[in-house]
């Protein structure tokens, strides 16, 4: 089969081409596992993370991908025989022990043993791949394969983050970047708090117009104050300077979401400008997003799928990959990226 694989890491500004398309053997399931044909996958901003070494797969080569839909074409032992034909999703949660407390407690997203897609276990960056079956969701027949994509991942971080604000109906919204996971949590939000208004922090003069078109009542500079204060932020951003930002946007009592796996040390000074009184006092918090848990993927795309959210896509086939992942690094995307792989 063919696919796109991780050999080396390294900056992408040195190595603008860090995948290769290979011929690699079949994978066979195992024991409650299910092959995959895959017909679509999204490009993320944690393959660059694994790229660039800021998250990097604990072995190599390591085919990436984690926001995958395809065909179950085979069936391991013990896995249900009824998948066989279905249509699924493969999320970043690739397994979870299901045995500890974090597990035990509906945390899944937090179980240390915690393996992603694409990091721990061969992604969708490929024309097949395996699953565990108690990790793969059926995908409701309102949504495209291309179109479901971007929901296993920049849609279910961005429920599970909108989720976490704590914000109620009525009450405004500000998110710090709007790139993929951006502009799903605007669609979301509209039809979960309809009354509430949403102001959009974006370096990109693109993706300020894009929010606007999307509905965003302003959409201003990562710099610039918002028009009133916010009773949450979500920050989808790589860098520090955005969250000092954003904390100066809060409402007292708000809270900021961070949702990012690593962050940029470029600006990590920033951070140094913390003022007490201006950034954190009034009872203003701060919430960090890891991972996802398998119910956060089944919401997302049942809401996708009755309340007509879909993501605006740029489609790109399997070997072209890099130039997917060189644009998405540069920033300024309206939307998602995905590869057309079958």
């Amino acid at each position: 089969m063919r696919a796109m694989v991780l050999r080396r890491v390294g900056p992408l500004s040195e190595h603008p081409d860090p995948l290769t398309l290979e011929d690699v053997p079949l994978p066979a399931p195992k024991a409650g596992e299910v092959r995959v044909r895959v017909q679509a996958c999204g490009v993320c901003h944690t393959e660059l993370d694994e790229i660039e070494g800021r998250a990097t797969p604990p072995s190599l080569p390591r085919i990436p991908g984690h926001q995958v839909i395809g065909i179950v074409e085979a069936v391991g032992p013990g896995a249900p025989p009824e998948l066989s034909g279905t249509r699924v999703g493969v999320a970043w949660i690739f397994r979870a022990c299901g045995a500890c407390e974090a597990c035990r407690s509906g945390h899944e997203n937090l179980c240390p043993f915690f393996e992603g897609t694409g990091l721990d276990a061969d992604g969708g960056y490929a024309e097949y791949m395996v699953a565990p079956s108690a990790f793969v969701y059926p995908i409701p027949d309102a949504l495209d394969s291309v179109a479901a994509a971007p929901l296993l991942c920049a849609g279910a971080i961005g429920y599970r983050s909108l989720s976490l604000t704590g914000i109620r109906d009525g009450q405004p919204l500000g998110l710090t970047g709007f790139g993929a996971s951006g502009h799903l949590v605007m669609g979301l939000s509209r039809h979960l708090y309809p009354r509430s208004t949403v102001y959009v922090f974006a370096r990109s003069a693109t993706e300020r117009e894009f929010a606007r078109e999307l509905g965003a009542v302003w959409a201003g500079d990562s710099g610039e104050p918002a028009p009133v204060p916010l009773a949450a932020i979500i920050d989808t951003t790589p860098a520090w300077r955005p969250v000092v930002r954003a904390l100066e946007a809060l409402a007292p009592g708000g809270r900021l979401v961070i949702n990012a796996i690593r962050k940029s040390d470029a600006d990590k000074d920033a951070l140094l400008s913390i003022d007490y009184p201006a950034h954190l006092w009034k009872e203003k918090t701060i919430q960090s997003v890891a991972n996802v848990t398998r119910e956060d993927v089944r919401r997302c795309l049942a809401l996708a799928a009755e309340c007509g959210v879909r993501p605006t896509v740029a489609v790109y086939p399997l070997e072209e990959a890099n130039t997917a992942l060189r644009e998405l690094s540069q920033g300024g995307a309206r939307g998602a990226k995905v590869l057309s792989i079958g």
